[in-house]
């Protein structure tokens, strides 16, 4: 089941993000998370900006996503950034794909026209699902970060969620 995050997810999802830091494969984070970080994570996510989780048949929390802001700037406002994580237990087992499609639906809702995302080269199996769902790549960013002590690479993937000519003439002719 796919739903809306609620504030008795939060300890679930922070859970999953620290295994993330963890594994090293999906963020540049090194310092585990605590309770007032996820409780701040979630007032940004509550309204346009908003997460899903995916709960498996005894209601445990198996992944999360998440539309995060891209840039402030007017010019980005209908460009979102994507967060995947998913419990290591049930990674590989398609929730990735459930939730990423709810996130897209209810990005069109919230007026995004795309999604972007940055991923490490390493993290094929998170590739894969973009590619998948018509994620393309943009390009490298070569040493983008530290992680550990090392240079990473980061790749950059997007997806337009409405042809552009059909977004300019839905948007104006509801202005």
């Amino acid at each position: 089941m796919i739903r809306k995050v609620e504030e008795r997810d939060l300890l679930e999802i922070l859970e999953i993000y620290n295994q993330g830091i963890q594994d090293g494969l999906a963020t540049f984070e090194e310092d585990i998370k605590d309770e007032i970080y996820i409780y701040n994570w979630f007032s940004l996510h509550k309204g346009r900006h908003c997460a899903f989780v995916a709960t498996n048949e005894q209601g445990v929390i198996t992944g999360w996503a998440s539309i995060n802001p891209y840039n402030t700037r007017a010019a980005y406002y209908g460009v979102g950034e994507l967060s995947i994580y998913i419990h290591r237990e049930f990674r590989g087992k398609g929730i990735g794909q459930q939730l990423l499609l709810a996130l897209e639906e209810e990005a069109k809702t919230q007026d995004f026209y795309k999604l972007v995302l940055f991923t490490f080269p390493i993290n094929t199996l998170g590739q894969g699902l973009y590619r998948k769902l018509n994620f393309r790549e943009v390009g490298l960013f070569k040493n983008q970060g530290k992680l550990r002590g090392k240079f990473v690479d980061v790749m950059i993937m997007e997806k337009l969620l409405f042809n552009q000519d059909y977004y300019c003439i839905v948007k104006n002719k509801g202005e």
